[in-house]
C-alpha cells in the first residue's frame, strides 16, 4: 500500500529537521505524498508562552516556505501546507477565521491543553511525565478520572466547534499514563467517553489519524488512538488516514506496519490518502 504522512514538524517549531530534509525523506521513501502542519502560534490569542509553537512572526515565513517547496517538488511528490491548530476553550481553535482565511490545504484539529475545575489557567497534558504529575496535583487535585474526564470532554467541543478536517492523536491524554497511575484504561468511565467520543465524531465527517508518534519516541506502546478506540470508530465508519507526527525525517514510515495491522486487527479494510483539499481516495491496507 502507500503511504504518506500530514502530521509533520520542523524546525519552525518543535521539529528537529528543515522541509527540504522532510521532502527528500518521503520521496526517497516512496511516499505518495507529504503534508506540513505546524504548531500553529498560540501566544497572541491565549498568552500561553510555549517554546514549541510557531512563533506569529514567523507565521507568513512559514507559509512561504512550504508552497515553495510544493512548486520545487511539483511532478515528483506532491507537498500540502496545513496547520495543527490547538483548541483552547474561548481562546483559540481550528474553526477561527483567521486560520480558515490562510488558504491551507488542511487543518488538523488537537487538544493539547485543558483547564482546571477552578477556572485558571491551563496546561498541557502532553508535557514530561514529572511536569503532568505535578500539574494533575497541583491543578486537579490529584484526581486524574476528573482530568480525563475533562480532557475527553474538551475534545468533544472541539469536535462540534469544528473547523478542521483531521482530528490529532485523540488519545493522547494516555501519554502520561501508561502505568494507569492516574486512571484506569480499562475502566467503563474512560470506555464511556471513547464510545461517546465515537459517536460524535461519526457525525461530523471528519478524519481522524491514526498516529505513529508516540512509539516512534517511546512514549507509548500503540497508536493513538488504540486497537479498541479504532474498533469504536470502525463500527462508525469513520474514516482514518495513517500519519507520522513527525519532529524528524527519520520518523517518516516509523511503526507504519504497526499501524496497518492495528487497523486490520480494529477491522478496518483501508485507510484514506489526502489528494488535495476536501478530497481523500481509499487505499487498501493488504501489503
Amino acid at each position: 500500500m502507500r503511504f504518506s504522512s500530514l502530521h509533520v514538524h520542523t524546525l519552525f517549531c518543535d521539529g528537529e529537521d528543515e522541509i527540504e530534509t522532510y521532502c527528500r525523506a518521503a520521496w526517497e521513501g516512496g511516499f505518495a505524498s507529504l503534508g506540513f502542519s505546524a504548531h500553529a502560534p498560540v501566544y497572541a490569542k491565549t498568552g500561553i508562552v510555549s517554546d514549541w509553537h510557531l512563533p506569529e512572526d514567523r507565521l507568513d515565513e512559514y507559509l512561504e516556505a512550504v508552497r515553495a517547496a510544493a512548486l520545487r517538488w511539483a511532478g515528483k511528490l506532491p507537498v500540502y501546507l496545513g496547520l495543527e491548530v490547538d483548541y483552547i476553550q474561548d481562546r483559540t481553535g481550528p474553526a477561527d477565521p483567521d486560520y480558515q482565511d490562510l488558504g491551507l490545504d488542511y487543518i488538523i484539529g488537537s487538544v493539547h491543553y485543558v483547564f482546571p475545575p477552578d477556572g485558571g489557567e491551563p496546561f498541557t497534558v502532553d508535557g514530561p511525565g514529572d511536569k503532568f504529575a505535578q500539574d494533575v496535583r497541583s491543578r486537579f487535585g490529584g484526581d486524574g478520572e476528573a482530568l480525563m474526564e475533562t480532557y475527553w470532554e474538551t475534545l468533544e467541543k472541539m469536535i462540534r466547534a469544528g473547523g478542521f478536517d483531521i482530528l490529532g492523536h485523540l488519545d493522547l491524554i494516555k501519554k502520561n499514563n501508561q502505568r494507569e497511575e492516574w486512571f484506569s484504561l480499562t475502566g467503563e468511565g474512560y470506555r464511556g467517553k471513547a464510545r461517546s467520543l465515537a459517536a460524535c465524531i461519526a457525525r461530523s465527517g471528519i478524519v481522524v489519524e491514526v498516529n505513529t508518534g508516540g512509539i516512534n519516541r517511546g512514549k507509548t506502546k500503540d497508536t493513538y488512538p488504540s486497537r479498541e478506540i479504532l474498533t469504536l470508530l470502525r463500527e462508525g465508519s469513520v474514516p482514518v488516514t495513517i500519519t507520522a507526527d513527525a519532529h524528524r525525517a527519520s520518523d517518516l514510515g516509523g511503526h507504519y506496519d504497526d499501524a496497518r495491522l492495528t487497523l486490520l486487527e480494529a477491522g478496518y479494510t483501508y485507510a484514506v490518502l489526502f489528494e488535495g483539499k476536501g478530497k481523500w481516495v481509499e487505499e487498501g491496507l493488504c501489503p
